[in-house]
């Protein structure tokens, strides 16, 4: 006869409470029917509705997860969030929510939020003041600055804050500080998505519109699962019957369920896969030949670059038929309107800055960009990603200016009143070598903002060696304790989502609001707020932010620092923005309406001829190839119910009770060989690290010698055994491809 756990007197009171205790007894006997949990009454605006869901009021804002950007209306009682609905006339989601963005109420009232500073004093982090954690912040980092130089300062930030946020902390990062050493988490995600457009465009900007899904006669979708990743766009494909819809991904994913054809390409064959079908465009006379001789450069050196991609070579290269290689090509090549897009698994490889440009040149070569339907489309990650690319002073100065454009450094000089000297004239550390900079001993003092690499950055062994050499580190965060929180010298407790007032940009580079709608828990503050009073600190307050009092004040300076250029923002209004579910940039002042907007329409691009770039890119196989002792590829991804590190998810029981552990998926036939079954505890190691005790889920929608785990889950997390191999271009991680071995525990 097997034992509780506990003592036969039954489970202590501390497990459930005393309250909870005597209403389970009322329960089991019949006292207790839960009606205060499940009364029912009418709503005004909801109908016939759960009592806990009726709302006094109900604030219109934006979903702070990811980049699809859903207009939402949050109800609010007696001050607290009780309801989410979507937005019913939103352009974007049309009143539409994921499971995310349906519970993103509860995340709001965690337990684990962070509510006062903490400051670590004989090893343990102790309740301090707003006056003695910012005192203490700025007075640590510039002893070590005084110490080890301006640069031994690093700043990792997020694609979550608002816009306002990024664009004050830029400014105090660069000029109050000094450091540029300052990147954010979207380097993780995005950054070869930026560096791609800007190596064929000459400027970052997805040119498309969700628009676009619903009038392109043709979709290809490459190493994107937006039925996990981006559910809601989903409905914009069902609006278009008459659209041919083709996946191409390592594993059956859910979109590629949804697809008229899927392409099951071996993992990082993509280049080799889309020079095959440019060049089958070529040869067979496919391309638009006036679009190239107007519109672009490096047509003829292209051409010879991809002779080689014979279909038959493709073939032996990605393990498609040649067949399918051809019909591929023809569709893409024969459509009216082709809108080809991508998210992390082209971005996370060491060469993903190279696939969007060869993603590029497909559009380049056939005229497919800046029309409607037509576009080579990234879709972005972070709810404000886009934002953070736009006005946040890290890859570029705000408003897409390169560094090392003298005109444009004296440009900002002038707007802001400061010493073009102050103005670095050349990018700082990207985030991975930030890291190794902590390494090195040459970055001595960091400030991580709304992200927690603890789980989310590859290879964990070379992280947790980094933040072992520092000297002091911030951990700017809403939420405590998370995995990086609770390393921290000092924790300081930001407001999260519908806390605070500002704009995010999504995919489709639309400009929404996000609105508060309750008070921040504790003494949790808005991060402009933060920022401002660390600006006060420092001694630069007015002279960074002259009179400002609210994100609205950084938003009118950020419309003049933008205004002429691409991403301006001139025109806008939080007033009209709100109005009309947001507005796309360009926005220049003059402008009314909200008709959807698209980049290059009149085919002039960035780079200093106003033509597009066509460069050859030769395919190479990813870094970490399987061998005997690891013969498994190992592929990382998201599933619907979680966002990023699960910081906030894990903290919402019905997303949690949906997918409340990690798993690893692996085909029959390994498993057979292995001699594993369903629901086997495995262990996955690679030549870093290993994680233990996660589920083994067979499954035939993945191939033979490739197994797939998600990225979320910190008590099993993936990311002790992914490399710490990078994108030279971009500094993006390779995370979608490294060599494992598995067993059963």
């Amino acid at each position: 006869m097997g034992q509780t756990p506990w003592s036969a007197a039954g489970p202590p009171a501390s497990l459930y409470g005393s309250d909870n205790m005597n209403k389970n007894w009322k329960r089991l006997i019949g006292l207790d029917n839960l009606s205060d949990q499940y009364a029912y009454k009418v709503d005004p605006v909801l109908g016939y509705t759960s009592a806990k869901r009726s709302a006094e009021k109900w604030v219109k804002s934006t979903c702070g997860y990811c980049s699809v950007g859903c207009g939402m209306e949050l109800g609010v009682t007696d001050g607290k969030l009780v309801a989410v609905r979507g937005w019913e006339s939103h352009p974007v989601n049309l009143g539409k929510l994921c499971p995310k963005g349906l519970s993103e109420h509860h995340m709001v009232t965690a337990t684990n939020r962070a509510k006062y500073p903490l400051l670590k004093k004989n090893g343990k982090q102790v309740r301090v003041d707003w006056e003695e954690a910012l005192s203490t912040m700025v007075e640590k980092f510039r002893a070590t600055q005084a110490k080890h130089g301006q640069s031994s300062l690093g700043v990792i930030g997020t694609g979550q804050l608002l816009t306002e946020e990024f664009y004050t902390l830029g400014k105090l990062v660069q000029l109050g500080f000094g450091t540029n050493n300052y990147d954010g988490n979207t380097t993780l995600c995005m950054a070869s998505a930026v560096s791609g457009y800007k190596l064929s465009f000459g400027n970052d900007g997805p040119p498309g519109a969700y628009e676009d899904l619903s009038r392109a006669d043709l979709v290809f979708l490459i190493g994107a699962n937006i039925a996990d990743n981006h559910p809601i766009l989903c409905q914009h494909l069902e609006a278009n019957p008459n659209c041919f819809l083709i996946t191409a991904d390592p594993r059956i994913t859910k979109t590629a369920m949804l697809a008229d054809l899927h392409l099951p390409l071996k993992p990082r064959t993509d280049i080799a896969l889309l020079n095959g079908m440019a060049h089958i465009l070529i040869e067979e006379g496919l391309i638009d030949q006036n679009y190239i001789a107007a519109h672009t450069n490096g047509f003829e050196d292209l051409k010879r670059q991809l002779a080689e991609y014979t279909p038959a070579h493709v073939s032996q290269i990605t393990g498609l038929p040649v067949e399918t290689i051809l019909k591929v090509a023809r569709l893409y090549g024969k459509a009216k309107a082709a809108f080809i897009a991508w998210t992390m698994g082209v971005n996370h490889s060491t060469q993903g800055a190279e696939t969007v440009n060869v993603i590029n040149n497909l559009a380049l070569l056939t005229g497919n960009i800046g029309r409607a339907g037509a576009s080579p489309f990234s879709i972005t990650g972070q709810c404000n990603a886009m934002g953070t690319r736009e006005a946040g002073f890290a890859s570029s100065m705000p408003g897409y200016r390169t560094f090392e454009k003298a005109e444009y450094r004296a440009e900002l000089a002038a707007l802001w009143g400061v010493d073009e000297n102050r103005i670095p004239s050349k990018r700082g550390l990207a985030y991975p070598d930030i890291i190794e900079g902590a390494v090195k001993g040459k970055i001595k003092s960091l400030w991580i903002i709304a992200t927690n690499p603890l789980v989310s950055y590859p290879n964990q062994q070379i992280l947790r060696h980094a933040l072992g050499e520092l000297e002091f580190l911030v951990v700017q965060d809403g939420f405590h304790p998370t995995p990086t929180t609770e390393l921290a010298d000092l924790v300081l407790p930001a407001a999260i989502w519908s806390e605070k007032e500002g704009t995010y940009t999504n995919s489709e580079r639309r400009v929404s609001k996000a609105n508060i709608a309750v008070a921040p828990p504790g003494e949790a503050r808005p991060d402009f707020d933060i920022f401002l009073a660390v600006a006060e600190k420092l001694g630069c307050r007015e002279e960074l932010y002259p009179g400002w009092k609210t994100p609205g004040d950084a938003f009118a300076e950020w419309r003049r620092v933008s205004k002429g250029r691409l991403c301006d923002y001139s025109g806008m209004t939080y007033e009209a923005i709100e109005q009309h579910g947001g507005l796309q940039w360009p926005y220049p002042e003059g402008k009314t309406g909200a008709e959807p907007s698209r980049l290059y329409e009149n085919g002039v691009f960035e780079h200093e001829d106003g033509k597009a770039k066509l460069l050859p890119v030769d395919w190479k196989p990813f870094p970490e190839q399987p061998n005997d002792s690891y013969p498994f590829i190992l592929n990382t991804g998201r599933t619907v119910e979680h966002w990023h590190t699960r910081t906030k998810t894990a903290q919402v029981p019905i997303l949690e009770r949906m997918s409340p552990n990690a798993w690893l998926e692996m085909n029959p036939v390994d498993a057979k060989r292995l001699k594993l079954g369903p629901h086997d505890k495995v262990r996955i190691f690679s030549r870093r690290g290993e994680v233990s005790g996660v589920e083994l889920r067979i499954t035939e929608i993945i191939a033979p010698g490739q197994v797939f785990m998600p990225f979320h889950f910190s008590e099993t997390n993936v990311n002790e055994v992914t490399q710490d191999a990078f994108d030279p271009i971009s500094r993006e991680p390779n995370y979608k491809q490294c060599a494992v071995n598995v067993e059963r525990i």
